[in-house]
């Protein structure tokens, strides 16, 4: 029997905020149309505990969040755990500030949104804001991201003003992240953590794709790898 996985939302619940409004909707959808049955727990950023028994951790949309450091506490407890994890907009900038200063060692990194006084920063305001826009993804062959989409071109949503300052790009890259999708111009839209069990960060928000009765891949990828890690959990008698 499939078992039904606790998955921790983070993020600052407001039902102004289009994406906490939809991901429950997609979770009831996932349930009847694949199965997957997710218990959903949020958890505002100010409240991060010990996340080690959730079967997955997904850092939602909404920022600036209320806390950047339980935002950074999310990505480090679901990346050195093997915690499926998926970061979508602001989830996607805090989990690149998380590895950049926990693994990359550039401790005093910032995000201009939260830090805009910051002497180093990793994620800056777009040339473009993509709030409201949709886009092309080119999608790196052999990667989590091309297995997941299944296509290596995919038309995606935004809802973001601010994104990755290239010039650490290759920084994160040697230690250890995978940037598997660039928008037209080379700026990066997806990375993920091939050593993870189930790392995967969008700039674009799936939960946003079309009218919500069909889940994204993305969405549907996690949740099967949070089922999967509820199913192994229960296996191996924790």
């Amino acid at each position: 029997m499939t078992q039904t996985a606790r998955v921790a939302l983070v993020g600052d619940r407001s039902d102004g905020v289009r994406s906490h409004v939809r991901i429950p909707m997609l979770f009831e959808r996932l349930a009847e149309r694949d199965g997957l049955e997710l218990d959903a727990y949020w958890i505002p950023t100010d409240a991060v505990g010990d996340l080690t028994g959730f079967d997955a951790v997904w850092l939602v949309p909404g920022s600036p969040y209320r806390s950047e450091s339980g935002a950074i506490e999310t990505v480090r407890a679901a990346r050195e755990n093997g915690i499926p994890f998926l970061g979508t907009c602001a989830g996607f900038q805090h989990a690149l500030l998380e590895f950049a200063r926990n693994v990359c060692g550039l401790g005093g990194i910032g995000h201009a949104e939260n830090a805009p006084d910051a002497e180093e920063r990793l994620i800056v305001p777009l040339a473009c804001s993509l709030v409201g826009h949709e886009g092309a993804v080119h999608v790196t062959p052999g990667t989590l991201a091309a297995r997941v989409l299944g296509a290596e071109r995919s038309v995606e949503r935004y809802h973001c003003s601010y994104g990755l300052d290239a010039r650490h790009l290759d920084t994160l890259a040697a230690g250890g992240v995978v940037f598997s999708g660039f928008d037209g111009d080379g700026d990066a839209r997806i990375a993920e953590l091939p050593e993870h069990p189930f790392f995967l960060a969008t700039l674009f928000q799936p939960e946003l794709a079309g009218d919500g009765t069909r889940p994204h891949p993305v969405v549907r990828a996690f949740a099967s790898a949070a089922t999967e890690h509820a199913n192994l959990t229960v296996h191996s008698g924790h």
